[in-house]
């Protein structure tokens, strides 16, 4: 057991504490972090870390950065997601190599493992599931502890540096971390890091985050209507396009559809020539512009029992889920799409699945690009090739399966 001994008085930043609700005297300093209608304590305590800025090496970066709500929960500046699509940390100037994916929905993720069918991996949590959920028991418990010690997210140097922060009595809310996970709960750092991780998984599974209040949402209950050609396009994503074998539109009767099978697969996608991640220094990158995006191959060559299945896995990457896909400020508000950020649109990215076979090969910046021709791959192992390249889809037909994403945002 590790402990952490705090000292000083206790701040009054929680007024009221009570077994499902809490009173905030004063909201957080970025006011997005109010109390919530409806949250439960643990998932109350999981908004207000969600929200805090003082939970990075510089005070300056908090985990909706990253994941914003008027986007659908990922990458919520229009300026990065134009260009390179990843997010600077909390240290200026550094930067991982993948765009944010989204939060919302990721608690419904099952622990990584291996399909005993065909040998798929599934489940597990960002874009090459490291953050497998073995550890808490929710991949997405694991993977909030990740951003938090990153070098190049929010920085801090160890798990007992977040620990003090939360546990701190000027936090201002440290009693209810106390109340909802026992009074013993920061004598521990492991506990209590935990805990941490913890409630921002409840709050990512919460009412507030994943809501599934969408018009499908409302369409499959009988609420509301989908006009002509969002019609079309939710025929052409079960049936011609095949979208649905890997963005699934089942319900297990408790949870509605989630638009994901959890599993891993490589698209082929092009690198993203502008990812900040290849100019980063070669302490943090060796490769500089040649690094390779391995995804879950690369993941799997650190676990001992699945070292032998990583180049079968090179290039790799989760299934996102589509809910809130189209979810933006405003209508012309460019959005990236792909772990890479590569894609700009979802006309692109619907373009992409449909055409990637059939259409040439061409360099980076021809003018035909996304158009009519595609860079090569990133990876060019382990293509999908039955569900991905060739779907012969219309213009018209593209158009529909994009009118009908639009129908998934959360309201």
């Amino acid at each position: 057991m590790r402990s952490l001994t705090l000292t000083g008085t206790v701040a009054l930043g929680v007024l009221v504490v009570a077994a499902s609700t809490v009173v905030f005297a004063d909201p957080p300093r970025t006011g997005r972090g109010a109390p919530g209608a409806g949250l439960s304590a643990k998932e109350q305590l999981g908004k207000l870390l969600f929200f805090d800025e003082r939970l990075s090496a510089r005070g300056n970066q908090d985990c909706s950065d990253c994941h914003g709500l008027e986007v659908g929960w990922t990458g919520p500046i229009e300026a990065i997601d134009m260009h390179g699509a990843v997010y600077e940390g909390s240290v200026a100037g550094r930067f991982g190599a993948r765009k944010p994916p989204s939060s919302a929905y990721a608690s419904f993720s099952p622990i990584l493992h291996r399909d005993k069918k065909n040998g798929e991996f599934v489940g597990g949590a960002f874009w090459d599931g490291r953050a497998t959920g073995e550890k808490l028991g929710n991949p997405a418990a694991d993977q909030a502890q990740g951003p938090f010690l990153n070098p190049l997210e929010q920085a801090l140097p160890d798990a007992a540096a977040v620990v003090k922060r939360v546990c701190s009595p000027h936090s201002g809310y440290s009693l209810l971390l106390r109340q909802v996970w026992g009074q013993g709960i920061c004598d521990d750092v492991d506990a209590a890091f935990a805990a941490i991780a913890r409630s921002i998984e409840r709050y990512e599974a919460s009412r507030e985050m994943s809501a599934f209040s969408s018009r499908f949402d409302a369409y499959l209950a009988g609420e509301a209507a989908l006009d002509d050609q969002e019609l079309r396009g939710l025929a052409l994503f079960r049936g011609k396009a095949g979208c649905d074998t890997c963005h699934a539109i089942v319900s297990d009767g408790n949870v509605p559809p989630l638009f994901t099978d959890f599993t891993y697969a490589n698209l082929g996608a092009p690198k993203n020539p502008e990812n900040p991640f290849y100019t980063q220094p070669p302490a943090v990158n060796p490769l500089g512009a040649a690094f390779v995006d391995l995804g879950l191959g690369s993941f799997l060559a650190t676990r001992p029992e699945y070292a032998s299945l990583a180049a079968e896995n090179n290039g790799k990457h989760k299934v996102p889920t589509l809910r809130n896909v189209d979810k933006r400020p405003y209508g012309s508000f460019v959005k990236a799409y792909g772990h890479n950020g590569y894609f700009k649109s979802l006309e692109e990215m619907v373009h992409f699945y449909n055409t990637r076979a059939v259409l040439p090969t061409c360099a980076p910046g021809d003018p035909g690009e996304k158009r009519t021709c595609w860079p090569a791959p990133e990876v060019a192992d382990n293509l999908e090739t039955a569900k991905v390249g060739n779907l012969g889809l219309t213009t018209a037909e593209e158009r529909d399966i994009v009118a009908f994403l639009g129908t998934l945002s959360d309201r």
